[in-house]
């Protein structure tokens, strides 16, 4: 299972959310939260939080993917490209 952290307008989150469909990965999608008005059954992330835990994430989306028992860290959408070849 795939972990998105998205932003709103984002291309390249867009991008990496319809690979993993067309992929047919499950993913859940976080909004980071940026100010924007919030909708009912979204899930939102502070984005300072988020950076003080993930101090290597510099742009959306930031992705990461369940191994087993870890959490593991793919970048973004580039990465998760090429990983997915």
């Amino acid at each position: 299972m795939y972990t998105v952290y998205t932003k709103p307008q984002c291309t390249f989150c867009d991008q990496a959310k319809a690979l993993l469909k067309t992929k047919g990965l499950p993913y859940r999608e976080i909004h980071f939260d940026v100010g924007q008005p919030k909708v009912d059954g979204v899930e939102y992330v502070n984005v300072a939080e988020f950076k003080a835990q993930n101090p290597q994430a510099k742009t959306a989306p930031q992705i990461f993917v369940q191994e087993g028992d870890a959490q593991v860290h793919v970048g973004g959408f580039t990465e998760l490209r090429a990983r997915l070849g």
